[in-house]
């Protein structure tokens, strides 16, 4: 299990507004639950409204690539949408990541209850047979 803090939240804000600052993406869209402090704080950092729905022209965020399963569904209903996360367990392809990594460890992001962070990976593995 892989604890992230809010300075390493910090670094990633900074580092995906720099990239988008200068965007024509017209708002930001979190993907619940995991995207909104990210979408809010992106948001105020490059000036663009935060969305309620994911639209084309939008920056939809989220925490954590992992499947891709939710982004790629995203991307389905908004092809022109741009995509990006905070973390990418895998290299990314048409989506943009602050940090890359190649664990399968939990991660568990500042906002999080650590305790609930536990039940949640052990109810994730148990649903896929991974004990």
């Amino acid at each position: 299990m892989q604890v992230l803090s809010w300075p390493q939240f910090d670094q990633a804000v900074q580092l995906l507004a720099s990239r988008f600052a200068d965007s024509a993406v017209t708002g930001v869209y979190g993907v619940p639950r995991g995207g909104l402090c990210l979408a809010v704080a992106l948001s105020h950092a490059i000036a663009r409204p935060l969305l309620s729905s994911p639209e084309q022209s939008a920056l939809i965020v989220d925490d954590v690539y992992e499947t891709g399963r939710t982004l790629q569904a995203l991307k389905a209903q908004v092809p022109d949408a741009t995509f990006a996360v905070w973390v990418s367990k895998g290299c990314p392809d048409w989506w943009t990541a602050a940090v890359v990594v190649e664990s399968s460890q939990w991660l568990v992001f500042p906002w999080e209850n650590l305790d609930q962070a536990r039940a949640d990976e052990q109810a994730y593995r148990t649903s896929r047979g991974l004990g």
